[in-house]
């Protein structure tokens, strides 16, 4: 894989990156990460320049976001129902439909390069909530920023051991994305029983 990457880099430049970056936040299975962090050695060594892969890295990401928020105001429910055909799916369709509604403008922000395998997921359940343009963008904009020059410096710095990185990026973010639903079902259980609670005292009240 990543000796294809370095062919597709040699020969598109910034525009495969553009592209990478746009296709991963639909949910396409692209290694837009690993892209970035071998942007970020051809940057290292002179092939490329820092502004043109930073600029084309976060114009696709924001695009490709833009593309998902609206695909999933006009077809949110039906997407989702698709790809919830898919159990691996189906798991991170239902993560980001609770992430949404727990966090609001904060998950489309982490989920942009915290809890990455979530982002494009948001993007639908963000335009099936038909949460605000607005804030939607305000949050996919900072939040990519900070994935893109985390990334792409992060490839300049370690450009001898791009592989290890990404691997170490890879599990990290996995992880976290696991923890974060389990805190999210910490959150609802522990409402769940509130309201449980609530309930019954209003009843005894009665």
């Amino acid at each position: 894989m990543t000796d294809i990457m370095l062919e597709w880099m040699s020969h598109y430049g910034v525009l495969i990156i553009g592209a990478t970056t746009l296709l991963s936040c639909l949910a396409l299975p692209v290694p837009s990460s690993l892209m970035m962090l071998t942007a970020g050695g051809f940057v290292a060594s002179g092939d490329l320049t820092g502004w043109s892969v930073m600029a084309f890295a976060f114009g696709g990401a924001v695009f490709g976001d833009q593309i998902g928020y609206y695909l999933g105001r006009g077809f949110g429910a039906g997407i989702l129902s698709r790809l919830s055909q898919n159990p691996k799916r189906a798991k991170l369709a239902e993560r980001a439909k609770d992430y949404i509604r727990t966090r609001g403008t904060m998950a489309v922000f982490f989920s942009r390069w915290l809890v990455s395998p979530l982002g494009p997921y948001v993007n639908l359940a963000g335009g099936a909530s038909e949460m605000s343009w607005l804030r939607f963008s305000g949050a996919s904009i900072t939040g990519e920023a900070v994935w893109v020059v985390f990334y792409i410096s992060t490839g300049y710095v370690f450009a001898d051991r791009i592989v290890e990185v990404s691997t170490l990026l890879g599990n990290a973010s996995g992880a976290l994305a696991a923890g974060t639903v389990t805190i999210l079902l910490g959150f609802w259980l522990r409402h769940s029983v509130r309201s449980a609670q609530a309930r019954n005292s209003g009843r005894k009240s009665g």
